[in-house]
């Protein structure tokens, strides 16, 4: 009788657990719909913006630009890691700390000199943890991030690319691109690269002011944008990533109680059992 009570006590913890998995994967669901909705309509205004950028910055130009401003070589970088503040997600924060090491090591082996600017809380333990310095950590990104939460990530450090005080800032993020795939991302915030503008009919600008002026006001736009879109994405591949696992966790324990049900009632069975051959040997004993 003890090991079929054993049994039943452990079904019953189990499925108290894939409640609690059910009830999460439901929850990232939700909010997985939203987040994607938003890194969907960033996107073709990220496309844009990146577009006039690249048919206005002629070579002349780009060597007026501060955020253009393309180093002989990198001395001093700036690596910006984004994790969550929140486990339960699978190897969605290890995949980011490993691509944001690989990075640490590239620009240090380049002989730069690294500032690690960390987000989440994720993040910031492990990198405490296993003593690596770390110029900034911060866990006070909102959910879900709004253009606020981009502007004080990136502003000081543009500032400082200006200034000359830095000659790169790198950004490590997980990039959403659909339900099941969220890879790690890098991406060079600073200098700006001006990319190639998109074939095709070439529409006609009147400019007013000027090229420059225009610029002046869109490369900072852009840089803002590029972290904007880099935190939807990270945001986005978060609540990804826990949907899925906790829906291979909620899968996993309807596997496992299937196969306790099973031994429970084989359990059951050979007690059931027992107990009739019992009481038919008793029965014996009295006749005889």
């Amino acid at each position: 009788m003890s090991k079929s009570r054993d049994i039943y006590r452990r079904m019953k913890s189990v499925d108290s657990t894939k409640k609690i998995t059910r009830t999460m994967e439901m929850v990232a669901t939700a909010k997985l719909a939203q987040a994607q909705g938003r890194v969907i309509r960033a996107r073709p205004y990220s496309a844009e913006l990146m577009d006039m950028i690249a048919r206005l910055a002629t070579p002349d130009l780009a060597e007026s630009q501060p955020l253009l401003r393309q180093p002989a070589r990198i001395e001093r970088a700036a690596l910006v890691l984004l994790t969550s503040n929140r486990g339960l997600c699978g190897a969605f924060n290890a995949n980011l700390i490993r691509t944001a090491q690989a990075q640490l090591r590239e620009l240090e082996e380049a002989g730069a000199e690294v500032e690690f600017h960390v987000y989440g809380n994720k993040g910031i333990s492990y990198f405490r943890f296993r003593g690596v310095g770390m110029a900034l950590t911060r866990n006070d990104l909102g959910d879900p991030p709004a253009v606020d939460d981009a502007r004080s990530l990136i502003g000081e450090l543009a500032a400082r690319f200006v200034a000359g005080e830095l000659d790169a800032v790198r950004l490590v993020f997980a990039e959403f691109r659909n339900m099941v795939s969220t890879p790690p991302a890098v991406r060079q915030v600073l200098p700006v690269g001006v990319g190639e503008a998109r074939k095709g009919p070439q529409p006609f600008y009147i400019l007013d002011p000027s090229e420059e002026g225009i610029l002046d006001h869109l490369l900072p736009l852009y840089v803002t944008n590029s972290t904007y879109s880099a935190l939807l994405e990270t945001a986005a591949a978060e609540q990804a990533a826990r949907r899925t696992a906790m829906k291979s966790a909620t899968d996993n324990a309807n596997e496992f109680l299937d196969n306790l049900r099973r031994t429970y009632n084989r359990a059951r069975q050979a007690e059931i059992t027992n107990q009739i051959a019992e009481i038919i040997g008793g029965a014996d004993a009295l006749d005889g």
